[in-house]
């Protein structure tokens, strides 16, 4: 498994070319499990991906002034 955590910012940033992204995706060996994630995947990174998954936030104690917690949050 090969996790690219947060490449879709990246993306997003264009700190990473999204040509590099799908050549990446085109050649992955078929058994290796690749996830990609972050916000602001662009349709081409969906369009090749087999399972897509949109998380959104429905509470969150921050909201009440919590600060963020080391170990939890970062």
């Amino acid at each position: 498994m090969v996790i690219l955590d947060e490449i879709n910012v990246a993306l997003n940033l264009k700190l990473i070319s999204l040509e590099e992204v799908l050549k990446l995706i085109k050649r992955k060996p078929k058994y290796v499990e690749l996830v990609l994630t972050g916000r602001y995947a662009p349709k081409e990174i969906i369009d090749a991906a087999d399972l897509v998954t949109e998380m959104r936030e429905v509470k969150h104690p921050f909201k009440r002034g919590f600060q963020a917690r080391k170990g939890i949050e970062y």
